[in-house]
C-alpha cells in the first residue's frame, strides 16, 4: 500500500491537527521519501516509519510536538541535520536497520538537546572500535544507547511511553481489585458451607432425639403389653391352687 493511501486510512476522516501518534509501518514510499505529512500534524508526538523503504528524511516537516521517532529497516545513510532543524523536542530516535557506517554522519544529532535514547541496532557503525564510547562522547546528552546506558545497565520500562505506562498501571489495579473481589466470594462461600454443616447437625441432632423418644415409646408399649399377661398367668396359677384344694377335701 502507498504511503498516501495508508495516511488517509489512519486519519479516518479526522484532521491531521488532532493526531498525537501516527503508525505507517510497512507500507511504500515513493522514490524513499516521505510522502502526507505536513506542518499540519502540529500535535504529533510519536510518528512510526518502519521498513518503508526510505533513503531520505529530507521531507519530513517541522514538527515541534514530535518526542519520538522510529526509522528502523530503511536505507538511510545520512542527512540527519534535517531532523536537528525540524524536530527540536525529539527524545527518542530508532535508525536500526539503516545504512549509517561512519559516527561522523550522527554528529547532527549533537544539536538534539532532548534526545536520550538512540538506537543503531544492525547499522555497521556498531562494528567500529569504541563504538558505545564513541557514541556517548559525541552525544553527551544521551542516557541510552541501543537499549543500554553507559554502565550497561538496560533501559526501564518507564523510559517508554508514558500513555503506555499508564494502561499498564491501570490494568494492574484491575486484576487487584478482582482478585480481591473472588477472596472474598471464596470467604462467603466458605461460611455459607460452616451454616449448611450446622443446620445439617442441627437437623440430624433433633432426628435422633426423635429416634431415641420413639424407641422409649416402644419399650413402655412392650412393657404394657407384657403386663396383662404376667397377671393372667398369676391368675391362673391361683385358680390352679384351688382346684387342688378342693380334690384334698373330697
Amino acid at each position: 500500500m502507498e504511503m498516501k493511501k495508508r495516511l488517509s486510512l489512519e486519519l479516518r476522516h479526522r484532521s491531521p491537527s488532532e493526531m498525537k501518534e501516527l503508525v505507517l509501518d510497512n507500507c511504500r514510499s515513493s522514490e524513499g521519501k516521505i510522502e502526507g505529512i505536513t506542518e499540519e500534524f502540529a500535535n504529533l508526538e510519536r510518528l512510526s516509519l518502519i521498513n518503508v523503504g526510505l533513503t531520505s528524511v529530507a521531507e519530513i516537516p517541522k514538527l515541534q510536538k514530535l518526542k519520538k521517532l522510529e526509522l528502523s529497516d530503511n536505507r538511510i545513510s545520512g542527512g540527519l541535520e534535517v531532523l536537528a532543524e525540524r524536530l527540536v523536542n525529539l527524545t527518542h530516535l530508532n535508525l536500526s536497520g539503516n545504512k549509517f557506517k561512519d559516527i561522523s554522519t550522527l554528529e547532527p544529532l549533537k544539536k538534539l538537546p532532548q534526545l536520550k535514547s538512540l538506537d543503531l541496532f544492525n547499522c555497521e557503525v556498531t562494528n567500529l572500535a569504541d563504538y558505545k564510547e564513541s557514541i556517548f562522547k559525541l552525544l553527551p546528552q544521551l542516557t541510552y544507547l541501543d537499549g543500554y546506558d553507559i554502565d550497561d545497565c538496560e533501559a526501564s520500562d518507564s523510559e517508554g511511553d508514558g500513555v503506555e505506562d499508564e494502561d499498564e498501571e491501570g490494568e494492574s489495579e484491575d486484576f487487584e481489585d478482582e482478585e480481591e473481589d473472588d477472596e472474598e466470594d471464596v470467604v462467603a462461600e466458605e461460611d455459607d458451607d460452616d451454616d449448611d454443616e450446622d443446620e445439617d447437625g442441627e437437623v440430624n441432632g433433633d432426628v435422633d432425639s426423635e429416634e431415641d423418644d420413639e424407641d422409649e415409646d416402644d419399650e413402655e408399649d412392650d412393657d404394657e403389653d407384657s403386663s396383662p399377661t404376667k397377671g393372667e398367668k398369676r391368675k391362673r396359677d391361683g385358680e390352679d391352687e384351688e382346684d387342688d384344694d378342693d380334690e384334698d377335701d373330697e
